[in-house]
């Protein structure tokens, strides 16, 4: 079998093969890139996009259902850690289906190039989840390929660079893409190597930067008229084709559906983004401050994703290690993932004398009860322990005479209180009993057993008789929905019809006629599927927002107030992705005890606040978001501002209003009231 490699990437996926002495990077969909999309390095991409068409049988993949779909779903990569459903011509399909699908149309695609894709090492972010992992894994394995080993993408960059430099050296590798930015500090010594400490942001990449530069257009040239499906998904494609031009050249023009078009400057992106830049750059200093390294102890720095090529990132990043980045003519960003995935089979296959150690990105443990009765993350595997790697620990249980314990089983930062997000509980198993004893001799040891995969195998063996009675692989994940019947699934989304036909995208400049298509929120069998949360709305109920000077107590927004609301949405609607937008100055308007946990769920990406000076503030950020996902919008504002702009606001199933009563939360669905027409005298100049 040859030796593969497979970059699944949120935006585009990457396969390369190695065939003795030297690595292929297989032109996948080459043959269907538009004209548009013909950029240097852009026939090795394959889009990780799912689509359908009114003119096929079937979904779409790659390029032809990233610039010829009706209706895609992009970004499935995203939502394997939670297995989020997504919608395609009214059916739902859960995100490993979507990325099986991915998955088995490269595969098909290896096909067209002469070549096969049986067995591969596959990339996952530094920092992904267990239940990321396990499901990157079942899709591939559902789409024909054997996985060889999860591989760390930027330990695979780190692989491929030192493959062809040949020397020793400690990296950083800064992988910013299109949905995560991880930071990992590898060193490489005699074929070697060690990933001594990784940190990352999961949600943070080029989708969000498409967001600001959208934002920009926007607030040049508001839309005049109502977009259709096909209109809002053609704006989408020119703001990220756009962003990538910006990367190598001073300005672009875009398009809006208005017939409109707006010249957009690189200098004007940067500034920005400025703060999405800054968040990046937080996981580069956390890993130079948990190794103790100076800048001066990096040898090579390996920049990697597209979002890492935007100059003012690369410019950063060399100014905090004090060095350039190597060249992209020595590291390709759009390849380097893929290349040392294949040369990482390779090793495993024996093929070539090298050996790699990975570490683990997240303490794995369990949950315990302190003293108090509070439950609190009991670490059992440390955070960066090379993998493979097995520890035990000793636990006994509060009460005599239990037949059945629930053992819970977590990852994430054990120097946390268990609720912060960087803690997720994977899953629950069933520890039984043979027989009711004491506390005493009902004490175990509870073994992790943690692969080079990320995968995790859980044990427990009683103390007092050494009998085994817990034994099993971590194969489900309680964090989100169940994991699908996924050939059932795939056989139904490859069975699709042709999309219903719609009208082609027209500028109404170009017709003569607005566009009447209203958009429709995408909502599944437990309700919207995305709700974007006017926090500063919710944050005031029960508190006057009027008072003027020095804020007394209930005088102020209450930021526990709004984090109740935003759990009891999340019971409520437990499928949906939540969006929570907060106006720029609620961190000051805060209890100063509230301060310091807003700024964080800022700094998290929790929250989300306007740049500074945006017109309409956060009600305009709340709009644009439940525009571009279709959303459904909690609040009780009537938004009366933004309804010229956003006339969907005043349709039935768009807003949902909230109430608190008693100390509950009450969302019940509302209407936005219209606008009313200005009438009146006329101002004179």
């Amino acid at each position: 079998m040859t030796a593969t490699g497979i970059d699944f990437g949120t935006t585009n996926s990457v396969v390369a093969q190695w065939h003795g002495d030297d690595v292929e990077v297989l032109p996948l969909d080459a043959h269907h890139i538009d004209a548009d999309w013909r950029h240097p390095g852009f026939e090795h991409l394959f889009p990780s996009v799912v689509g359908v068409s009114s003119l096929r049988r079937g979904p779409l993949f790659g390029w032809e259902a990233k610039v010829r779909s009706e209706e895609a779903v992009e970004a499935c990569k995203r939502m394997l850690k939670s297995d989020e459903y997504v919608t395609v011509q009214g059916r739902r399909f859960a995100a490993t289906t979507v990325a099986a699908g991915v998955f088995g149309a490269m595969r098909e695609g290896a096909r067209e190039n002469l070549t096969e894709i049986d067995r591969a090492v596959i990339t996952v972010p530094a920092n992904a989840t267990g239940a990321a992992r396990y499901r990157t894994r079942a899709a591939a394995r559902f789409a024909g390929i054997d996985v060889q080993a999860l591989l760390n993408e930027p330990t695979a960059a780190a692989i491929s660079y030192v493959h062809e430099a040949k020397k020793d050296c400690q990296l950083v590798v800064f992988d910013w893409g299109g949905g995560t930015i991880d930071v990992t500090v590898l060193d490489y010594t005699d074929g070697f190597f060690e990933e001594r400490v990784s940190r990352g942001v999961t949600e943070l990449g080029g989708l969000e930067i498409d967001r600001r530069l959208r934002d920009l257009v926007l607030q040049r040239s508001p839309a005049r008229t109502e977009w259709s499906t096909a209109q809002r998904r053609q704006f989408r494609l020119d703001i990220e084709r756009g962003k990538i031009l910006l990367s190598s050249q001073p300005s672009v023009r875009i398009h809006t559906p208005d017939g409109r078009s707006v010249e957009v400057f690189q200098q004007e992106l940067e500034e920005a983004i400025g703060d999405l830049v800054d968040r990046a750059l937080a996981p580069l200093q956390q890993c130079l401050d948990e190794l103790r390294m100076a800048p001066s102890d990096v040898d090579d720095i390996l920049m990697i994703g597209g979002t890492s090529q935007i100059p003012s990132v690369r410019a950063a990043v060399a100014e905090v290690l004090q060095n350039d980045p190597v060249p992209t003519a020595l590291c390709d960003p759009l390849t380097e993932v893929a290349r040392g995935a294949s040369i990482a089979s390779a090793i495993l296959a024996r093929e070539i004398e090298a050996e790699i150690t990975v570490a683990s990105s997240h303490a794995l443990g369990t949950v315990v009860h302190d003293a108090s009765g509070q439950r609190k993350f009991s670490q059992v595997i440390p955070r960066n322990s090379p993998l493979p790697w097995s520890e035990r620990k000793s636990y006994t249980p509060k009460k005599d005479n239990i037949h059945r314990l629930s053992l819970e089983i977590w990852e994430g930062d054990p120097d946390k209180d268990l609720d912060d997000p960087d803690n997720v509980k994977l899953t629950e198993l069933s520890l039984k009993y043979p027989e009711r004893r004491s506390r005493k001799e009902s004490s175990f040891l509870l073994e992790y057993t943690y692969d080079t995969d990320g995968l995790l195998h859980v044990k427990a063996i009683l103390e007092h008789t050494g009998q085994t009675v817990l034994d099993e692989p971590v194969r489900s994940f309680g964090s989100g929905g169940p994991t699908p019947e996924v050939r059932e699934e795939l056989e139904s989304l490859l069975a699709l019809a042709p999309a219903p036909a719609v009208t082609a995208a027209v500028h109404p400049a170009e017709t003569g006629r607005p566009v009447s298509v209203v958009p429709t929120p995408r909502t599944g069998d437990d309700g919207p599927t995305t709700l974007v949360v006017d926090g500063s709305n919710l944050a005031w109920i029960g508190h006057s927002p009027r008072r003027i000077g020095v804020y007394e107590e209930a005088d102020r927004p209450s930021y526990a107030q709004l984090t109740a609301a935003i759990e009891a949405l999340k019971k409520k609607f437990s499928r949906a992705d939540i969006h929570v937008v907060v106006d720029a100055t609620f961190r000051h308007r805060v209890a100063p005890e509230e301060r310091d946990a807003v700024v964080e769920a800022l700094a998290k990406g929790d929250l989300s606040q306007p740049p500074a000076g945006t017109e309409g503030k956060g009600d305009a950020l709340v709009a644009a978001i439940a525009d571009e996902y279709e959303g459904v919008v909690v609040t009780n504002d009537n938004f009366a501002e933004l309804q010229d702009r956003h006339t969907w606001l005043t349709e039935e199933g768009r807003v949902i209003g909230a109430t608190l009563t008693k100390g509950a939360w009450i969302f019940i669905p509302r209407v936005c009231v219209p606008r009313r027409p200005r009438v009146g005298h006329r101002r004179n100049a």
